[in-house]
């Protein structure tokens, strides 16, 4: 399957805790740490939900 590299650019300090559970279930909480995960429709339905603390760089 495909995969998608995903970088946190935001901080969670200041978020709801649904936002940062949101991080924690990507696999990410610090600023700046990249994750590499398969490209799934739930996993794409997270990055939707926090287009302001994360991107897409692959």
């Amino acid at each position: 399957m495909a995969k998608i590299k995903i970088k946190q650019i935001g901080s969670p300090i200041r978020r709801p805790s649904s936002q940062r559970a949101i991080l924690t279930g990507l696999g990410l909480g610090k600023m700046h740490r990249e994750v590499e995960l398969e490209d799934t429709p739930e996993v794409r339905g997270m990055i939707k939900k926090l287009p302001h603390m994360v991107e897409v760089i692959g």
